[in-house]
């Protein structure tokens, strides 16, 4: 049997899905993750990016996913680890603290390092990378490089030898860019489409705020559609998440993907 595929955006907290995702403000209306958990098995937590969760939220979160037995979080690991590398002992112990309430309630997927651009493949950055999956042993961990040197032999190996799933993604094409990818290198299989909105990476870069505004067409799915009945094939368990938040673009685009790998749906039909 092939292992359950999740799917589901990245990220629920935005004010501009108020009228959009959710119903407009003044309307009775289930909590935000009541009503995503009625359409999605998968969310992304995106705020761990930022800061940690609290463990009360944590738990009060798996109540509101309660009605999905399905349903499953994945969380961005902290900028404070990939991007500043600072790994102090107790507050990384701080952080795995608040996701521990999803791991009891087995609701929790991997945690997700999504490194820059600039983090590319050198012998520092591996040993980087592997006192990081030290650092967070006892959780399923999978690895964002938006750097291509990250394709090397070596590089891969490395992923493999420690256990750290590879990120597939999809982002807009750049100097040394990931390409798109269907890799497996341990038993948690990702997938993140970023879109492609050339503008989203120079403001990350320069720390501006900003949801990565951009909507798939069904042609652009259908092109993924095979590398995720592979990795969803060769792994343990296969997440997908769609990451382009604006306008709720990341909700239409998951729905019509879960559409379109059931086979509800094709490019043609989706286009109509």
């Amino acid at each position: 049997m092939l292992p359950q595929l999740h799917i589901g955006p990245s990220g629920w907290d935005y004010p501009q899905w108020r009228g959009v995702v959710y119903p407009a403000a003044g309307s009775r209306t289930p909590h935000a993750l009541e009503f995503l958990a009625g359409h999605f098995n998968l969310l992304e937590i995106a705020s761990t990016f930022r800061k940690p969760l609290r463990p009360e939220v944590a738990q009060m979160w798996v109540s509101k996913v309660s009605h999905n037995p399905a349903f499953q979080f994945t969380a961005v690991a902290p900028r404070r680890v990939t991007h500043d590398r600072d790994l102090d002992a107790a507050w990384i112990e701080r952080f795995k603290s608040g996701l521990r309430p999803l791991v009891r309630a087995k609701r929790f997927g991997c945690l997700v390092f999504q490194f820059p651009w600039a983090f590319r493949f050198t012998v520092e950055n591996r040993e980087f990378l592997i006192r990081l999956r030290r650092a967070f042993h006892e959780l399923p961990m999978v690895a964002e490089f938006r750097h291509a040197s990250w394709l090397a032999d070596e590089a891969l190996g490395a992923l493999i030898d420690y256990r750290l799933g590879f990120v597939n993604l999809d982002q807009p094409p750049y100097t040394g860019a990931m390409p798109p990818s269907a890799l497996v290198t341990a038993g948690v299989a990702y997938v993140r489409l970023h879109g492609r909105d050339s503008g989203y990476w120079p403001r990350e870069f320069r720390g501006e705020d900003g949801l990565n505004d951009y909507l798939y067409s069904p042609q652009e799915l259908a092109a993924w559609k095979g590398r995720i009945e592979h990795i969803r094939a060769h792994a343990g368990s296969a997440f997908v998440v769609t990451a382009n938040a604006a306008g709720g673009k990341s909700v239409i685009n998951a729905l019509q993907l879960m559409g379109l790998l059931a086979g509800r749906s094709s490019p043609e039909r989706a286009a109509a």
